[in-house]
Protein backbone atom coordinates (compact mmCIF):
# COMPACT_ATOMS: atom_id res chain seq x y z
CA UNK A 1 0.00 0.00 0.00
CA UNK A 2 1.46 3.26 -1.03
CA UNK A 3 -1.44 5.67 0.30
CA UNK A 4 -4.77 5.55 2.09
CA UNK A 5 -7.61 8.37 2.85
CA UNK A 6 -11.12 8.77 3.80
CA UNK A 7 -13.65 11.43 3.68
CA UNK A 8 -13.27 13.18 7.24
CA UNK A 9 -16.27 15.71 7.24
CA UNK A 10 -18.22 18.19 5.02
CA UNK A 11 -15.99 20.40 2.83
CA UNK A 12 -12.94 18.26 3.59
CA UNK A 13 -11.03 16.45 0.92
CA UNK A 14 -12.76 13.32 -0.58
CA UNK A 15 -11.46 9.98 0.32
CA UNK A 16 -9.81 9.70 -3.25
CA UNK A 17 -8.03 13.22 -2.95
CA UNK A 18 -6.75 12.16 0.64
CA UNK A 19 -5.28 8.78 -0.49
CA UNK A 20 -3.48 10.23 -3.46
CA UNK A 21 -1.97 13.15 -0.95
CA UNK A 22 -0.67 10.64 1.86
CA UNK A 23 0.59 9.31 -1.42
CA UNK A 24 2.94 12.33 -2.24
CA UNK A 25 3.73 12.59 1.17
CA UNK A 26 5.56 9.48 1.35
CA UNK A 27 7.35 10.33 -1.48
CA UNK A 28 5.26 7.48 -3.36
CA UNK A 29 4.18 7.45 -7.33
CA UNK A 30 1.11 6.59 -7.62
CA UNK A 31 1.47 6.23 -11.47
CA UNK A 32 -0.20 3.05 -13.05
CA UNK A 33 -1.62 1.99 -9.54
CA UNK A 34 -4.80 0.39 -8.46
CA UNK A 35 -6.92 2.26 -6.19
CA UNK A 36 -9.69 0.73 -4.11
CA UNK A 37 -12.73 2.62 -3.02
CA UNK A 38 -15.55 1.98 -1.21
CA UNK A 39 -18.08 4.63 -3.20
CA UNK A 40 -18.12 5.57 -7.28
CA UNK A 41 -15.63 8.16 -6.99
CA UNK A 42 -17.49 11.55 -8.09
CA UNK A 43 -17.59 13.39 -11.21
CA UNK A 44 -19.22 16.33 -10.61
CA UNK A 45 -18.59 20.07 -8.84
CA UNK A 46 -19.70 20.44 -5.32
CA UNK A 47 -17.63 21.67 -2.47
CA UNK A 48 -14.48 19.68 -3.97
CA UNK A 49 -13.35 19.47 -7.58
CA UNK A 50 -14.41 16.29 -8.93
CA UNK A 51 -12.28 12.99 -8.08
CA UNK A 52 -12.56 11.35 -11.65
CA UNK A 53 -10.08 14.44 -12.59
CA UNK A 54 -7.52 13.92 -9.98
CA UNK A 55 -7.63 10.14 -10.78
CA UNK A 56 -7.16 10.40 -14.31
CA UNK A 57 -4.02 13.26 -13.15
CA UNK A 58 -2.36 10.94 -11.11
CA UNK A 59 -1.95 8.15 -13.60
CA UNK A 60 -3.99 5.46 -11.88
CA UNK A 61 -4.42 2.15 -13.88
CA UNK A 62 -7.27 0.45 -12.36
CA UNK A 63 -9.75 1.30 -9.88
CA UNK A 64 -12.34 -1.17 -7.80
CA UNK A 65 -15.27 0.40 -6.79
CA UNK A 66 -17.25 -1.27 -3.58
CA UNK A 67 -20.18 0.55 -4.47
CA UNK A 68 -22.31 2.72 -6.49
CA UNK A 69 -23.32 6.61 -5.49
CA UNK A 70 -27.13 6.04 -5.64
CA UNK A 71 -27.68 10.40 -6.20
CA UNK A 72 -28.86 11.40 -9.29
CA UNK A 73 -25.91 13.72 -10.30
CA UNK A 74 -23.45 11.38 -9.63
CA UNK A 75 -24.79 7.50 -10.36
CA UNK A 76 -22.46 6.17 -13.08
CA UNK A 77 -20.87 9.11 -14.48
CA UNK A 78 -17.46 8.52 -12.45
CA UNK A 79 -16.78 5.04 -13.36
CA UNK A 80 -17.84 5.92 -17.06
CA UNK A 81 -15.49 9.08 -17.27
CA UNK A 82 -12.70 7.11 -15.98
CA UNK A 83 -13.08 4.19 -18.58
CA UNK A 84 -13.19 6.75 -21.54
CA UNK A 85 -9.67 8.00 -19.97
CA UNK A 86 -8.46 4.91 -20.14
CA UNK A 87 -8.32 3.11 -16.76
CA UNK A 88 -9.64 -0.10 -15.79
CA UNK A 89 -13.14 0.08 -13.40
CA UNK A 90 -13.87 -3.13 -11.56
CA UNK A 91 -17.14 -3.19 -9.45
CA UNK A 92 -16.95 -5.42 -6.18
CA UNK A 93 -19.36 -8.27 -5.47
CA UNK A 94 -20.45 -10.38 -2.84
CA UNK A 95 -19.24 -9.77 0.52
CA UNK A 96 -16.90 -6.69 -0.12
CA UNK A 97 -19.68 -5.24 -1.94
CA UNK A 98 -22.09 -5.68 0.96
CA UNK A 99 -19.42 -3.88 3.21
CA UNK A 100 -18.79 -1.12 1.32
CA UNK A 101 -22.58 -0.42 0.86
CA UNK A 102 -23.36 -0.73 4.51
CA UNK A 103 -20.21 1.58 5.07
CA UNK A 104 -21.94 4.18 3.49
CA UNK A 105 -25.52 3.82 5.01
CA UNK A 106 -25.82 7.34 5.87
CA UNK A 107 -24.57 8.58 2.54
CA UNK A 108 -27.20 6.13 0.80
CA UNK A 109 -29.83 7.27 2.91
CA UNK A 110 -29.52 11.03 2.44
CA UNK A 111 -28.77 10.76 -1.19
CA UNK A 112 -31.97 8.61 -1.86
CA UNK A 113 -34.32 10.06 0.42
CA UNK A 114 -33.11 13.35 1.60
CA UNK A 115 -33.33 11.93 5.22
CA UNK A 116 -30.89 11.17 7.80
CA UNK A 117 -30.01 7.32 8.89
CA UNK A 118 -31.53 7.03 12.45
CA UNK A 119 -29.79 5.43 14.73
CA UNK A 120 -31.20 4.45 18.33
CA UNK A 121 -29.47 3.81 21.23
CA UNK A 122 -31.10 2.21 24.29
CA UNK A 123 -29.40 0.87 27.70
CA UNK A 124 -31.62 -1.19 30.11
CA UNK A 125 -31.28 -3.62 32.99
CA UNK A 126 -31.94 -7.60 32.62
CA UNK A 127 -35.60 -7.10 33.61
CA UNK A 128 -35.99 -4.58 30.98
CA UNK A 129 -35.51 -1.43 33.22
CA UNK A 130 -34.31 1.87 30.92
CA UNK A 131 -34.13 4.66 33.81
CA UNK A 132 -32.78 4.07 37.77
CA UNK A 133 -34.26 4.68 41.01
CA UNK A 134 -34.54 8.23 42.42
CA UNK A 135 -31.04 8.54 43.86
CA UNK A 136 -29.84 6.28 42.46
CA UNK A 137 -26.36 6.43 39.80
CA UNK A 138 -27.93 7.47 36.38
CA UNK A 139 -25.65 4.96 34.34
CA UNK A 140 -26.98 1.00 33.78
CA UNK A 141 -24.44 0.53 31.24
CA UNK A 142 -20.83 0.10 32.18
CA UNK A 143 -17.33 2.16 31.77
CA UNK A 144 -16.66 0.76 28.30
CA UNK A 145 -20.25 1.07 27.22
CA UNK A 146 -20.55 4.76 28.02
CA UNK A 147 -17.06 5.30 26.42
CA UNK A 148 -18.05 3.19 23.33
CA UNK A 149 -21.25 5.81 22.94
CA UNK A 150 -18.95 8.87 23.00
CA UNK A 151 -17.13 7.48 20.07
CA UNK A 152 -20.72 6.85 18.00
CA UNK A 153 -21.94 10.39 18.98
CA UNK A 154 -18.07 12.02 17.24
CA UNK A 155 -19.44 9.69 14.48
CA UNK A 156 -23.09 11.00 13.98
CA UNK A 157 -23.69 14.40 12.40
CA UNK A 158 -26.80 14.94 15.04
CA UNK A 159 -27.76 13.57 18.52
CA UNK A 160 -31.34 14.06 19.88
CA UNK A 161 -32.80 13.47 23.21
CA UNK A 162 -36.62 14.17 24.12
CA UNK A 163 -37.47 17.28 26.47
CA UNK A 164 -38.05 14.52 29.42
CA UNK A 165 -35.19 13.32 29.07
CA UNK A 166 -33.35 17.05 28.92
CA UNK A 167 -35.55 18.18 31.65
CA UNK A 168 -34.55 15.15 34.26
CA UNK A 169 -30.92 14.71 33.43
CA UNK A 170 -29.88 17.85 32.12
CA UNK A 171 -27.08 16.33 29.22
CA UNK A 172 -24.18 18.12 28.04
CA UNK A 173 -24.80 15.45 24.79
CA UNK A 174 -20.99 16.06 23.35
CA UNK A 175 -18.57 13.73 22.43
CA UNK A 176 -16.11 13.34 25.06
CA UNK A 177 -13.24 10.97 23.55
CA UNK A 178 -10.39 11.77 25.41
CA UNK A 179 -9.31 13.62 22.29
CA UNK A 180 -10.34 16.61 19.84
CA UNK A 181 -13.26 14.82 18.88
CA UNK A 182 -15.77 15.96 16.33
CA UNK A 183 -19.03 17.67 17.71
CA UNK A 184 -22.27 16.75 16.52
CA UNK A 185 -25.63 19.12 16.54
CA UNK A 186 -27.57 18.66 19.44
CA UNK A 187 -31.33 18.12 18.82
CA UNK A 188 -34.00 18.47 21.63
CA UNK A 189 -37.39 17.60 20.46
CA UNK A 190 -39.88 20.08 22.43
CA UNK A 191 -43.03 20.53 21.44
CA UNK A 192 -43.77 23.41 24.15
CA UNK A 193 -40.21 25.06 23.67
CA UNK A 194 -39.49 24.09 27.74
CA UNK A 195 -36.07 23.77 27.14
CA UNK A 196 -34.87 26.03 30.01
CA UNK A 197 -32.53 28.71 29.31
CA UNK A 198 -30.32 27.75 31.87
CA UNK A 199 -29.68 24.05 31.06
CA UNK A 200 -26.34 22.85 29.95
CA UNK A 201 -27.04 22.39 26.10
CA UNK A 202 -27.32 26.32 26.06
CA UNK A 203 -24.22 27.03 28.46
CA UNK A 204 -22.81 25.28 26.18
CA UNK A 205 -22.97 26.59 22.82
CA UNK A 206 -19.20 27.07 21.63
CA UNK A 207 -18.98 23.53 21.98
CA UNK A 208 -21.57 22.73 19.25
CA UNK A 209 -25.11 23.73 18.36
CA UNK A 210 -28.71 23.38 19.58
CA UNK A 211 -31.34 23.00 17.44
CA UNK A 212 -34.84 23.18 19.33
CA UNK A 213 -37.74 21.20 17.10
CA UNK A 214 -41.01 22.56 18.45
CA UNK A 215 -44.93 22.54 17.37
CA UNK A 216 -46.82 25.18 15.56
CA UNK A 217 -48.56 25.48 19.33
CA UNK A 218 -44.99 26.95 20.98
CA UNK A 219 -45.64 30.10 22.77
CA UNK A 220 -44.01 32.42 20.54
CA UNK A 221 -42.53 34.34 23.74
CA UNK A 222 -40.81 30.98 24.82
CA UNK A 223 -38.71 30.53 20.96
CA UNK A 224 -37.68 34.42 21.05
CA UNK A 225 -36.22 33.39 24.45
CA UNK A 226 -34.78 30.30 22.94
CA UNK A 227 -33.24 32.26 20.35
CA UNK A 228 -31.88 34.66 21.89
CA UNK A 229 -30.30 32.51 24.40
CA UNK A 230 -28.31 30.82 20.95
CA UNK A 231 -30.33 28.00 20.17
CA UNK A 232 -31.53 27.42 16.68
CA UNK A 233 -35.44 26.27 16.23
CA UNK A 234 -37.14 24.44 14.01
CA UNK A 235 -41.12 23.74 13.79
CA UNK A 236 -42.14 20.32 12.93
CA UNK A 237 -45.50 18.89 14.12
CA UNK A 238 -44.64 15.20 13.29
CA UNK A 239 -41.47 12.61 13.13
CA UNK A 240 -41.43 12.74 9.16
CA UNK A 241 -41.72 16.86 9.16
CA UNK A 242 -38.52 16.81 11.82
CA UNK A 243 -36.52 14.32 9.75
CA UNK A 244 -36.88 15.98 6.45
CA UNK A 245 -35.76 19.72 8.25
CA UNK A 246 -32.85 17.99 9.74
CA UNK A 247 -31.93 16.00 5.78
CA UNK A 248 -32.56 19.77 4.47
CA UNK A 249 -29.92 21.10 7.02
CA UNK A 250 -27.32 18.53 5.52
CA UNK A 251 -27.66 15.69 8.31
CA UNK A 252 -27.10 12.64 7.25
CA UNK A 253 -26.74 10.55 10.43
CA UNK A 254 -28.93 10.82 13.84
CA UNK A 255 -28.48 9.58 17.23
CA UNK A 256 -31.69 9.25 18.90
CA UNK A 257 -30.53 9.14 22.65
CA UNK A 258 -33.11 9.76 25.07
CA UNK A 259 -36.37 9.20 25.88
CA UNK A 260 -38.85 6.34 25.95
CA UNK A 261 -41.69 9.08 24.37
CA UNK A 262 -39.24 9.70 22.03
CA UNK A 263 -38.23 6.46 20.76
CA UNK A 264 -41.81 5.19 20.91
CA UNK A 265 -42.49 8.25 18.55
CA UNK A 266 -39.58 7.32 15.48
CA UNK A 267 -40.88 3.78 16.33
CA UNK A 268 -44.49 4.47 15.72
CA UNK A 269 -43.36 6.71 12.25
CA UNK A 270 -41.15 3.46 11.32
CA UNK A 271 -38.11 6.01 10.95
CA UNK A 272 -35.48 4.14 12.95
CA UNK A 273 -32.81 2.35 10.75
CA UNK A 274 -30.44 0.52 13.40
CA UNK A 275 -30.43 0.24 16.96
CA UNK A 276 -27.78 -0.68 19.55
CA UNK A 277 -29.02 -1.85 22.69
CA UNK A 278 -26.53 -2.50 25.74
CA UNK A 279 -28.35 -4.86 28.27
CA UNK A 280 -26.53 -4.64 31.87
CA UNK A 281 -25.62 -8.28 34.23
CA UNK A 282 -28.35 -5.86 36.43
CA UNK A 283 -32.13 -5.58 38.10
CA UNK A 284 -33.51 -2.78 39.14
CA UNK A 285 -37.36 -3.78 39.63
CA UNK A 286 -40.52 -2.48 39.36
CA UNK A 287 -41.10 1.13 38.30
CA UNK A 288 -44.40 3.35 38.56
CA UNK A 289 -46.08 5.33 35.27
CA UNK A 290 -43.70 8.37 35.88
CA UNK A 291 -40.41 5.61 34.81
CA UNK A 292 -39.39 6.23 38.51
CA UNK A 293 -38.17 2.89 40.52
CA UNK A 294 -41.20 2.84 43.40
CA UNK A 295 -41.02 -0.41 46.66
CA UNK A 296 -42.97 -3.30 45.75
CA UNK A 297 -45.62 -2.33 48.27
CA UNK A 298 -46.39 1.45 46.47
CA UNK A 299 -46.41 0.07 43.10
CA UNK A 300 -49.63 1.37 41.52
CA UNK A 301 -51.98 -1.53 40.13
CA UNK A 302 -51.61 -2.29 36.32
CA UNK A 303 -54.64 -1.35 34.18
CA UNK A 304 -56.48 -3.25 31.97
CA UNK A 305 -58.09 -2.32 28.65
CA UNK A 306 -61.76 -1.56 29.17
CA UNK A 307 -64.86 -1.20 26.94
CA UNK A 308 -66.49 2.65 25.97
CA UNK A 309 -68.95 1.49 28.89
CA UNK A 310 -65.91 1.48 31.04
CA UNK A 311 -66.43 -2.28 31.94
CA UNK A 312 -63.27 -4.14 31.24
CA UNK A 313 -62.96 -6.45 28.30
CA UNK A 314 -62.65 -10.17 28.80
CA UNK A 315 -59.31 -12.13 29.28
CA UNK A 316 -59.61 -13.26 25.55
CA UNK A 317 -60.37 -9.96 24.05
CA UNK A 318 -57.89 -7.73 22.49
CA UNK A 319 -57.59 -4.24 23.31
CA UNK A 320 -58.73 -2.19 20.16
CA UNK A 321 -56.37 0.55 20.65
CA UNK A 322 -53.23 -1.78 20.60
CA UNK A 323 -53.68 -3.22 17.31
CA UNK A 324 -51.13 -2.75 15.24
CA UNK A 325 -49.01 -4.96 12.82
CA UNK A 326 -46.58 -6.96 13.75
CA UNK A 327 -43.39 -5.87 14.22
CA UNK A 328 -40.99 -6.64 11.14
CA UNK A 329 -37.95 -8.74 12.46
CA UNK A 330 -34.50 -7.18 11.84
CA UNK A 331 -32.83 -7.29 8.41
CA UNK A 332 -29.31 -8.38 10.38
CA UNK A 333 -28.49 -8.76 13.88
CA UNK A 334 -25.23 -8.93 15.64
CA UNK A 335 -24.22 -9.76 19.18
CA UNK A 336 -20.96 -8.68 21.05
CA UNK A 337 -19.83 -8.22 24.44
CA UNK A 338 -18.43 -4.83 26.14
CA UNK A 339 -16.74 -5.23 29.07
CA UNK A 340 -19.99 -6.41 31.59
CA UNK A 341 -22.65 -5.60 29.65
CA UNK A 342 -23.87 -7.46 26.17
CA UNK A 343 -24.30 -5.43 23.31
CA UNK A 344 -26.56 -5.99 20.58
CA UNK A 345 -27.18 -4.66 17.40
CA UNK A 346 -30.04 -4.57 15.01
CA UNK A 347 -30.15 -3.59 11.51
CA UNK A 348 -33.99 -2.95 9.94
CA UNK A 349 -32.99 -1.48 6.93
CA UNK A 350 -30.31 -1.07 4.39
CA UNK A 351 -30.05 1.71 1.73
Amino acid sequence: MIGEGFHAELGDLHAERAALEDCRRRGMDATGATMYVTLEPCAHEGRQPPCTEALLEAGIGRVVVGSEDPSEKAAGRGPGMLRDGGVKVELAAGEEATAARLLNQPFRKHARTGLPLVILKLAMSLDGQTSTADGASPWISGERSRALVHSWRAEADAIAVGIDTALADDPLLTARTGGEARQPLRVVFDRRARLPLDSRLLQTLDQSPVLVVVSQGAEQSRLVALREAGAETAVADDIAAALAELGRRGVTSLFLEGGRTLAAAFLEADAIDESRTFVAPTLIGGFDSGGRGTPPAQRRPVSRPARPDGQPLPPQAKDPASERSAPAPALHTDVVRIGRDVLITARFKEW
